[in-house]
């Protein structure tokens, strides 16, 4: 995803800080199928809302990947990042527990070594703001439906399937795999997830 300048950012921005959230914290869902740009614009997001009021915080999705060991079990390895390869129920405790706890601490994926640490990331009293990222936000399949009555506001990156393509095979090359091997790693599994996300997505607030 192309770099957003904070002019870019601002009316966005804007919209957020006018929230008056339904809970303890404004949660904002930022949403879209893999290689949309969420982790780039979620980050952008929150290091801009933080220049003017210090006071928001990241939480990925991806700390509530299964472990492998639990996905080859049930043989869902090659499946990794579907929807069925997380623990939804426990993201969406997480997300309730953001609501109205003021301190909750969050796990986070490990790419390098591909694997969650839980109790990796801490929420505390002083984050009134919450940008979370990740693909199944808006999912229209239980129980990640149950989600979007805690989202404040919610956002979803449209990105036309081509583009994903391209940038999902370069993502794999970037990891080292050879082009086939990218190739088929990305249509293999990316892109069927990528059609699951777009073609059952509840409504967004708003689509960039």
């Amino acid at each position: 995803m192309p770099t957003t300048t904070p002019a870019d950012l601002a009316p966005l921005i804007k919209r957020i800080l006018a929230i008056s959230p339904q809970g303890r914290r404004t949660l904002v869902a930022l949403s879209g199928a893999p290689a949309s740009g969420k982790s780039t614009l979620a980050q952008q997001l929150t290091t801009a809302i933080n220049a003017q009021h210090p006071c928001a915080a990241l939480v990925p999705m991806d700390g509530f990947h299964l472990d492998n060991a639990i996905l080859q079990q049930r043989g869902l390895q090659s499946r990794k990042g579907a929807p069925e390869t997380f623990d939804a129920s426990g993201f969406l405790h997480l997300i309730q527990r953001l609501a109205t706890e003021p301190e909750v601490f969050v796990p986070l994926f490990d790419r390098n070594r591909d694997i969650a640490i839980a109790g990796a990331a801490r929420i505390g009293p002083e984050h009134s703001i919450l940008i979370v990222e990740g693909n199944y936000l808006l999912l229209d399949e239980q129980p990640w439906s149950q989600l979007r009555s805690y989202w404040d506001l919610s956002i979803r990156l449209d990105v036309p399937l081509a583009i994903l393509e391209a940038r999902l095979i370069e993502r794999w090359r970037d990891q080292g795999l050879a082009e086939p091997a990218a190739r088929q790693r990305a249509l293999g599994n990316d892109i069927p997830n990528a059609r699951r996300i777009i073609q059952q997505a509840l409504p967004a607030d708003l689509t960039l």
